[in-house]
């Protein structure tokens, strides 16, 4: 139970018993018979306390009361409930000081929540604190849930560095792979971290290990139209079938899809700028993870824009944005940036919309699809 926070339930989980398992007392005070206060009496001589943990007790007489405490077991012969605040208690007797009482108040009745047998918590279900309480409450020790696939996060290219390493003039620092890990870390999967230099026999060796080990491989840069991308002729040599290859997009338009049907491999190749890398992955890869795990779809939200968005090619455009909340709507405000290689400025953003392609004018009074970053 402990370790399943985060992943996505493989079973339903059931009521072992009634919730609440007993008449459960949900304020501090006295528990009456509700007909001694009807029949007009006021002042309840108090016969003891029945508080939280102990076994119940029973009100023996009429126009008596018992003490009883929060979480408590409701006592026999018992109805309702008076809390403290609407109480004087004077030389062991409680005093009503209200004049209108409820049947029943003040008490969470048993099974009123769920019965014994019947489901709390579905199948495909993503175990978060709430789930958490569930399976503690029906004393669920061990639980099913979706296996995780092997993932292996790819990082090319002969001008990337280790992240401890001091790049050289022409160098930078590898952030995709970390960028890719971290965000498949936010869902609870976790990834292991790989890169390819600009070689074609490294590359195929590495790739055909990976490919024999690994469920999904995640690629980042070398499927464009480069010297030195090598890739797309790599997957073909190791038998991986290519189920497509570039989309009508910005950013992203090189993506490269396939799979190894002999190892059952699926390869995400996206290309290597940053906004175009991390675009794809939560358009493309992570919805399908979802899928693949069983998790409930992701809810689809559409905001209206800040400012009408001007894009002549025709092509689908992602667009980063940062939401704001005016007059109780949420607006998304276009940040454009420096192009797909721009990714600090991921940092200002919340997501993106996706501006379909065909259009020329995106205004500001309709509403697009937003992705969450």
């Amino acid at each position: 139970m402990e370790d399943s926070l985060g992943r996505i339930l493989a079973e339903s989980v059931v009521a072992d018993r009634d919730f609440p398992p007993f008449h459960r007392i949900t304020m501090d005070g006295i528990a009456i018979r509700y007909n001694d206060f009807e029949q007009g009496n006021r002042q309840f001589p108090i016969q003891g306390i029945q508080a939280a943990g102990d076994r119940q007790k029973t009100l023996e007489q009429s126009n008596t009361c018992l003490e009883v405490m929060t979480g408590a077991v409701l006592p026999n012969d018992a109805d309702t409930v008076i809390r403290y605040e609407d109480l004087q208690i004077e030389n062991g007797v409680a005093t009503v000081a209200v004049d209108k009482l409820k049947d029943g108040q003040n008490v969470h009745r048993q099974g009123s929540d769920r019965t014994i047998g019947t489901e709390i918590v579905a199948i495909n279900t993503t175990i978060r604190a709430a789930e958490m309480a569930i399976l503690a409450s029906v004393g669920k020790t061990t639980v099913q849930v979706r296996s995780l696939p092997n993932i292996a996060i790819i990082s090319t290219g002969d001008e990337l560095v280790k992240v401890e390493q001091e790049p050289l003039s022409h160098q930078i620092r590898r952030s995709n792979s970390h960028m890719l890990a971290a965000a498949l870390s936010e869902r609870g999967v976790p990834s292991s971290l790989h890169h390819l230099k600009d070689n074609k026999q490294e590359i195929l060796f590495a790739l055909e290990e990976l490919i024999k080990s690994q469920d999904v491989l995640i690629l980042s840069g070398g499927v464009s139209k480069g010297k030195f991308d090598y890739l797309p002729e790599a997957f073909e040599s190791l038998g991986v079938h290519k189920v497509f290859h570039k989309v009508k997009q910005r950013p992203g338009k090189p993506f490269w899809f396939g799979y190894s049907s002999l190892h059952s491999t699926i390869v995400f190749a996206l290309p290597g700028n940053p906004v175009s890398t991390f675009i794809c992955a939560h358009r493309y890869i992570f919805p399908w993870l979802n899928q693949q795990l069983g998790a409930k779809p992701e809810m689809k939200l559409s905001y209206k824009l800040s400012e009408d968005v001007h894009f002549k090619p025709d092509l689908t455009y992602f667009v980063p944005v940062k939401l704001e909340v005016v007059n109780n709507a949420v607006i998304a405000h276009p940040f454009k940036g420096n192009g797909s290689g721009d990714f600090a400025n991921l940092v200002h953003t919340d997501g993106f919309v996706e501006l379909p392609k065909g259009e020329l004018v995106y205004k500001k009074e309709n509403y697009y699809r937003y992705f969450k970053f």
